[in-house]
């Protein structure tokens, strides 16, 4: 492992985007009260006004191919820091994250981590989807991308960076991480949008997260299960 004294290491805050222009400038100012970061968009083509928007914030813009995983490689790609957060456009991270991922980091057989997550919105049954979360993250080690996961640079090129999938690119990536030792999860929540469980109901978005991850676990193909996880 490398001797980087991670207390004070550069953090790398890298975020997709395709079409997020009422969302990247809040998910950006979250970062603003931090030390030693550097914020990365990664656009994947959008015909609104999110590149205008992330480098008036005082973003670095790259642009890739519109897809989740290749973004957020792309993004890796061109960091400098050595440690890499990745975060949604429409997420917004606590005040002094960069303080907290450092300390976790630093800690003997941690290799990655993430945060709670706080959904942005007042129905009760989201805060079971909250404590669903909290549930699978810490008992099964398996928090997702919208709980902001990060880890060294060194570790994501050890494990390959993320699968180049059209979906579950986050579930793999943890999966490869696990084998290489813990992930903590930081009590302190990210606030995420509420905006895909209001779309399509509380109950129907969380039944279809549970079967598409049973598809995939059952050999479903990532294209075919995307295609239809958005119809």
């Amino acid at each position: 492992m490398s001797l980087v004294n991670l207390t004070t290491a550069k953090v790398s805050i890298i975020i997709p985007t395709l079409n997020e222009a009422g969302n990247i400038k809040g998910a950006i100012a979250s970062t603003q009260s931090s030390t030693n970061i550097e914020v990365i968009v990664v656009d994947g083509g959008s015909s609104d006004d999110t590149i205008k928007i992330a480098q008036s914030s005082g973003a670095k813009v790259i642009s890739s191919s519109p897809s989740r995983a290749v973004q957020m490689n792309a993004g890796a790609a061109v960091a400098s820091g050595e440690i890499l957060l990745f975060l949604h456009a429409d997420t917004r991270l606590p005040i002094e994250f960069d303080a907290m991922i450092r300390t976790v980091l630093e800690q003997p057989g941690i290799v990655a981590g993430a945060f709670d997550l706080q959904i942005d919105a007042s129905a009760l049954g989201l805060r079971f989807v909250e404590l669903g979360v909290k549930w699978r993250s810490r008992f099964l080690q398996m928090p997702y991308g919208d709980q902001a996961i990060f880890l060294t640079q060194e570790v994501f090129q050890q494990i390959g960076g993320f699968p180049e999938l059209p979906i579950m690119e986050d579930f793999e990536l943890i999966q490869r991480l696990k084998s290489q030792g813990r992930i903590v999860i930081i009590s302190t929540p990210v606030v995420t949008s509420a905006r895909r469980w209001l779309q399509k109901g509380v109950v129907k978005t969380t039944l279809l997260n549970q079967i598409i991850i049973i598809a995939y676990l059952f050999g479903g193909s990532p294209t075919r299960i995307r295609s239809w996880y958005r119809r």
